[in-house]
């Protein structure tokens, strides 16, 4: 196995032409994107785009656990609490929006194989791609509240495309989505076995591209591998409670919202286990989210990612990503010190400045 953090490769297809890989190769990390990784994934991607042998591009993870589980957060904490640190944080979120928009813009098929964890850092990656596969092992999530940060990576765009207030709901929580959850809120377009993973690999590298609308032709072989991959689909939590996800989330206030969020956390069903997490979550972290979903629901693509920018940069010097990682990753106590205890206590002042 390479030790490259990006495994790069170009299959040949039927008629001469190539399709280009990019496989994310840090398993142990659970492919969490490094600075090194972005740097590596975009200049390549803007060579592909340029080459006209090049027809489609493939996205995937080395291991099964986990396209890819986030940024790499450990070295943003490194990067906000070491002397000159604060230069490579800044480059991360700024190079890291750019790869997510060249993804979202790309002039050719994107297919990303979603399989495994896929969170934070790797959403932006997925929901860039033009044909979204996700597998009886894909897990979704933007878990950002439970340190210090929000949900980023054009999160602002895509979670307000998802239907009714479920975009809301998963920021506030940070729930994990199952694969059939991933396609009813649009997060995902296709749903097929992971075991069949090498036979659509073999079709799309069979098939004769030549003078075909490219993105027809993965349309056609990832919808013929779905059909095959009905029986393995799981039930959807998120469509089983789409009323009483709507409802909990329907008020004027964040905290009224919260309130509301938090009388289901005493259960033991998914509702339950999905808000359980708003125990854990930064009361800023929470009111960002708040903000910046209402904030971006008119706003473009690269609008939204423009504001992650001032907002994550901001985050970066506030101090309460750094305390988040601290107690998660860091001293691994689980015990954050939040700038607020709760929202009650919070000034307006505070949330707006992230704003600015």
């Amino acid at each position: 196995m390479s030790d490259q953090p990006i495994v790069f490769e170009e299959w040949s297809t039927g008629d001469g032409a190539l399709i280009a890989v990019a496989r994310l190769n840090t398993p142990k990390a659970l492919n969490s994107l490094s600075l090194e990784m972005i740097r590596l994934l975009t200049p390549q991607l803007k060579r592909w785009a340029e080459d006209d042998l090049i027809r489609a591009v493939w996205l995937e993870a080395e291991g099964d656990k986990a396209f890819c589980a986030g940024g790499d957060i450990v070295a943003l904490y490194r990067s906000m609490t070491e002397p000159q640190g604060a230069s490579v944080g800044e480059a991360f979120f700024s190079e890291e929006y750019e790869l997510d928009y060249l993804i979202h813009t790309f002039p050719k098929p994107v297919v990303c194989w979603g399989h495994g964890i896929v969170m934070g850092g790797g959403m932006g990656i997925m929901e860039g791609a033009s044909h979204r596969v996700v597998t009886e092992g894909s897990k979704l999530a933007m878990p950002e509240i439970t340190i210090g940060l929000y949900p980023d990576v054009a999160a602002g765009w895509f979670l307000n495309k998802t239907p009714g207030r479920t975009g809301l709901f998963l920021g506030l929580t940070g729930a994990r989505l199952n694969a059939a959850d991933a396609l009813f809120t649009g997060l995902a377009d296709r749903f097929i076995k992971h075991e069949l993973k090498a036979g659509v690999i073999e079709s799309l590298k069979q098939r004769d591209w030549k003078g075909q609308d490219a993105h027809a032709m993965v349309s056609s072989v990832l919808r013929q591998y779905e059909q095959q991959s009905a029986d393995a689909l799981p039930e959807s939590p998120v469509r089983t409670h789409f009323d009483e996800i709507n409802r909990v989330t329907d008020a004027d206030s964040l905290e009224a919202v919260v309130s509301q969020l938090r009388e289901l956390s005493g259960g033991d069903g998914w509702v339950a286990k999905a808000t359980k997490s708003l125990a854990a979550a930064s009361p800023t972290s929470l009111a960002l989210v708040w903000k910046h979903l209402h904030g971006c629901v008119h706003d473009s693509l690269k609008e939204v990612l423009d504001k992650e920018l001032v907002l994550s940069q901001k985050c970066l010097s506030k101090g309460e990503f750094a305390e988040g990682i601290r107690a998660l990753l860091i001293d691994k106590d689980q015990q954050p010190r939040w700038r607020y205890a709760s929202l009650a206590e919070m000034e307006s002042a505070w949330i707006d400045d992230f704003f600015e």
